[in-house]
Formats: structure tokens, C-alpha cells, sequence
């Protein structure tokens, strides 16, 4: 989600290029589907129940199960967020503008982010607003956790936005990112990105509508956005139906789930500071981005929601549980 600072002309070329490369990459996604392979990673440069925790049916790619509820978030009062749980991360980074070309400011206001009906509603609108002395179009929130920790599994339930141009993400940062205006930056933020690690759990709107995308991002010479292992999935209608978006975190791998499905792992054979920055505390970042990568908004949109029915991060109290 982080990716880098680049020229919009540049943003829009790269994006060209990756539109240009989906009809390959989803020959190759449905052959390694077709053939059982459970994972699979490119380079742009080469190339249901509320109250129980969703479980994995192939647990042949996870090595840890996580058990104990140690952080949540249920959405049971209707108002303002939690702030005892989550941090707005509303200032701009250098240059006045989010990263990847987005058009959006982050605010602290209820409108863009507030829990209704047992639901978290992340709402990005078209309005103008000026913060920070830099006038934008769009408004949306950007939510930190106040919760980090270093390896378990994180459950986030959610309906995603839709919209061209939409970009909503579920995905976590090292705690020790160098990021002005981030909840960690302050007492933590000693490592520049991506040196930090990124995991993204879940990502819409860079790819094709319904095709959601999970990720991570680390030291990377020559490749786009600082990953070359990602992989994609086809869901149905993500703007009104519900899906448990998962990450297994473990010492030794971290996989992707969806629906309790796993269906990409990584696990480098050799791990150091640039192919395993997953060894040190992460924490939980929810927001929508607009714009930029994610290709232009349409003329008439208003406002869209990514609505979560909770956020759950089970870790092992008493020792790893390995299947």
C-alpha cells in the first residue's frame, strides 16, 4: 500500500503497463489454480460466523496455528472509533500529497470513519477540503492500531467500497517505520520503508474490479512498488458481500487466507534484513486511498465504504501450537 513517491506521468505509465501484462498474469493465475499450486509471486518488472474465529481447512499452508484473542475490536459502540484502539493518521507527508499519486486528505472527522450498527464505516467522499494549507477533493480516513505485535494471525471481516479509483486496504507496518504523523513514529521510527516490512493483507482497485490482492514489501532492486511477491484472487461482488481477509504470521512463513482459504505463502530459504524484515513488531493500518494508481474517479462519484465487522489478532499465550 506504502509503495513510493513518483511522478503522476510516471504513476499512469507504470499502471498502463501493469494493465497491459493482466491478460497474462491471469492465464497464469488460472493454470496455477487448475494445477493445485497454492502459491505464486511475479514481478511488474520481469515480467462467516461473526462470534467464531474463521479456521483454515488447508492447513498445509500455515506451520502455526494461532489460538488465543489477545487484541480485537467488535465495533459494538455506535460513535466515534475507539481512540484507546486506533490513531488517525491525518498529516501529509512531504510535498503536501499521499504517496502513489493519491487525491486524498486523511481527517480525524466522523464523517470519513465511525462505527454504526456494529459495523466500522470508512467512508471517502468527494468534497473539498483544505487542511495543512494544501486543498484537496476527496476526504477518507486512515486508521493505526495502537496494538503491535510480532507474529499470530489477524482476522479483519469487511465489505469493500466500490468505485472506480477506489483503493481500500487492510495491511500492517513495521513499528519501527520512519513515518512523520504515524502513531510509532515518534518513539519507534527508526527504519526507513521498506526496510520496516509491509504486509498486505488486502488491497482493491489497483487490479481489476472483484480481484482482490495481498502482498509484501521489502528491499527490492529493480522491481515496482519494492515487491516482487504477490498474488491475486477473484471474489464475488466485494462491495456487498462480506469476506474474512486473513494473514498467518509466523517465525518461519507468512501466509494469506481468504475465507479461512490459504492461498499464498511465503517462506525466503534465507532470511535476513531484506528478504525477512518480519521479525520485529508490526501493527494494523485500515484506509481507503483514491486516485493514483488506482486510476481515476468517475465524474459522478460521491461517496463509497469499506465496512468492517471486526478486526481480531490471535497469538499462542502459552507456546506455538504447530500443525
Amino acid at each position: 500500500m506504502r509503495f513510493q513517491y513518483y511522478s503522476l506521468s510516471l504513476i499512469i505509465l507504470i499502471f498502463k503497463v501493469s494493465l497491459a501484462q493482466q491478460k497474462a498474469l491471469d492465464v497464469s493465475d488460472s493454470q496455477n489454480h487448475a494445477s493445485g499450486l497454492e502459491d505464486g509471486s511475479f514481478s511488474l518488472h520481469n515480467n462467516p460466523d461473526r462470534n467464531n474465529k474463521i479456521t483454515t481447512n488447508n492447513t498445509s499452508s500455515i506451520d502455526v496455528t494461532y489460538a488465543d484473542l489477545v487484541w480485537s475490536d467488535e465495533f459494538d459502540t455506535d460513535g466515534a472509533i475507539d481512540p484507546n484502539k486506533w490513531f488517525h493518521q491525518t498529516q501529509l507527508p512531504a510535498g503536501g500529497s499521499w504517496f502513489n499519486g493519491e487525491q486524498q486528505h486523511y481527517t480525524d472527522r466522523i464523517e470519513n470513519s465511525f462505527v454504526q450498527n456494529g459495523f466500522l464505516n470508512i467512508t471517502a467522499i468527494a468534497e473539498p477540503f483544505t487542511d495543512q494549507g494544501v486543498s484537496k477533493q476527496y476526504t477518507s480516513a486512515r486508521l493505526n492500531s495502537k496494538f503491535a505485535f510480532t507474529y499470530g494471525r489477524v482476522d479483519v471481516k469487511a465489505k469493500l467500497p466500490f468505485g472506480e479509483g477506489t483503493w481500500p486496504a487492510i495491511w500492517t507496518l513495521g513499528k519501527n517505520v520512519n513515518e512523520d504523523g504515524g502513531y510509532w513514529d515518534e518513539n519507534y521510527g527508526t527504519h526507513n520503508w521498506p526496510y520496516c516490512g509491509e504486509i498486505d493483507i488486502m488491497e482493491h482497485g489497483i487490479r481489476k474490479t472483484n480481484q482482490v490482492n495481498s502482498a509484501l514489501h521489502m528491499p527490492c532492486k529493480g522491481c515496482f512498488g519494492e515487491t516482487i511477491h504477490f498474488k491475486a484472487q477473484v471474489l464475488n461482488d466485494v462491495a456487498n458481500e462480506f469476506h474474512v481477509y486473513s494473514v498467518n504470521w509466523s517465525p518461519n512463513q507468512i501466509t494469506f487466507l481468504i475465507d479461512g482459504e490459504a492461498f499464498y505463502s511465503y517462506q525466503p530459504a534465507v532470511k535476513n534484513d531484506k528478504t525477512w524484515p518480519y521479525d520485529k513488531d508490526q501493527y494494523l493500518l485500515l484506509n481507503i486511498a483514491l486516485g493514483g494508481i488506482a486510476g481515476e474517479l468517475s465524474s459522478d462519484y460521491t461517496q463509497s465504504t469499506m465496512a468492517i465487522d471486526y478486526v481480531r489478532i490471535y497469538q499462542n499465550k502459552n507456546g506455538n501450537i504447530v500443525d
